[in-house]
């Protein structure tokens, strides 16, 4: 497998992938470092090629094309850097974080094969900023341009250029908690330590629970409990047996919400299950999910922006249903008023709901933002420091896609020399 680079210059500062609300990257650079007096730049593609031949003329020709701008005539793509730092210059290269497959490379691979250009294995991009100065900089200046220039959550610094998209990692050795012998502050010491986001019930529960079951954890069990017990995953919490003043509820919570239907809402077909039907021609969905920001996946894609698996939900529902229009709403403690910003506002906050449901074909058209800030009496700091987004959306299922059929012995895809065939009934 051999890793290739190919440079390309961008048609405009747009195309590196900053942010919109975040300005240009000049005007980003200079509000992080003020020796800061230009820049140029470039796109860098990393591909991995399978074999040891290198690429033929055709496929060279082909790579610049699909790589390149079409107006460019391939001029724009080169297999050297068109960035030679002189004097009192800084170059950085910004790409995605090694050992993440972004949806670019996704995408890419896919064009790359349809081209006939089998042999690419991966593809990933960059961006080299060369920044002109006015006097040299220090170690700290150029990491806060280094932040100021990318998504920390997502993309990284390049101190070199990649030799390889493999990542050397080592696995966290498994450590235990004494719960038994230290209570529940070893617990929240392994919270602090461990970013588990454990509040004082959690903490209060699951020590209880291991001092009843005569054991310690594990930090494995602890990051699964986190997992299990975060905002977006409580249908255990939801679907369980409720017990009100000591004396068991007749329903769970999760029953409660769903017996209002059956009066508040009767033209529904289908509510929290697949396999309601009624005659019909088309129903409207509803679809709606809350969601923590951010997430280690990638910029504007529809994890990271949280209308990707609400869409993804619409897409399951049944057979498949259609989007047609989505909503979002923001709790959050950065307000970042002009003129009155905050040392904790963090600068690098966007609407990516809006920018990746519009391209996916499912327009925002209504939502909602709320902040909310406090400093308690004992100094303790309530506040959505992480965002929290409610995503929501309408869309459209056929009647007949109501339902999901049964699975049969010999479906699915069978794979051809041609690719992909679904097998005959």
């Amino acid at each position: 497998m051999q890793l290739l680079r190919f440079f390309v210059l961008p048609a405009s500062p747009s195309d590196l992938g900053l942010p919109s609300a975040l300005g240009s990257p000049l005007s980003v650079a200079k509000a992080a470092e003020p020796a800061v007096t230009g820049l140029t730049c470039e796109l860098c593609y990393y591909l991995a090629w399978a074999g040891d031949s290198p690429p033929s003329e055709e496929e060279l020709r082909v790579l610049r094309w699909i790589l390149g701008s079409p107006l460019a005539q391939g001029g724009d793509v080169a297999q050297r850097s068109f960035l030679s730092p002189q004097g009192q210059q800084l170059l950085l290269e910004i790409g995605p974080r090694l050992g993440v497959c972004t949806p670019l490379c996704t995408n890419a691979v896919s064009l790359c094969h349809a081209a006939g250009l089998s042999r690419v294995r991966r593809l990933e991009r960059s961006r080299r900023i060369l920044l002109q100065l006015s006097s040299p900089v220090s170690p700290d200046a150029r990491a806060r341009l280094s932040r100021a220039l990318r998504d920390p959550m997502t993309e990284q610094l390049y101190p070199e250029p990649l030799g390889t998209f493999d990542v050397p990692a080592a696995p966290v050795p498994v450590t235990t908690i004494d719960v038994l012998g230290r209570g529940q502050r070893a617990l929240r010491e392994a919270d602090m330590e461990l970013g588990l986001a454990f509040d004082s019930w959690d903490l209060e529960f699951y020590t209880q629970l291991f001092q009843r079951a005569g054991r310690n954890p594990t930090s494995v069990e602890l990051f699964d409990l986190a997992q299990s017990n975060s905002e977006h995953s409580r249908h255990w919490f939801f679907r369980g047996h409720v017990t009100v003043d000591g004396a068991p509820a007749a329903r769970s919570l999760f029953r409660s919400l769903m017996d209002t239907q059956s009066s508040s809402h009767p033209n529904n077909v289908i509510k929290f299950c697949d396999n309601s039907r009624r005659t019909s021609v088309r129903h409207v969905t509803f679809t709606a999910e809350t969601h923590n920001f951010p997430t280690a996946v990638a910029p504007f894609s529809g994890a990271t922006t949280g209308t990707g698996g609400r869409i993804r939900d619409v897409q399951c529902t049944g057979r498949g249903a259609h989007v047609i229009a989505g909503t979002a709403g923001y709790c959050f403690g950065n307000l970042l008023i002009p003129g009155y910003e905050q040392p904790w506002e963090d600068p690098l906050s966007h609407d990516g709901a809006s920018d990746y449901g519009n391209k996916f074909g499912e327009p925002l058209v209504a939502g909602f933002a709320r902040s909310f800030g406090q400093v308690l009496p004992g100094g303790q700091r309530r506040e959505w420091i992480k965002p929290i987004m409610f995503s929501g959306g309408i869309g459209a299922l056929e009647d007949e896609h109501v339902k999901k059929e049964n699975p049969e012995p010999g479906g699915g895809p069978k794979m051809t020399q041609n690719g992909p065939k679904m097998a005959q009934k």
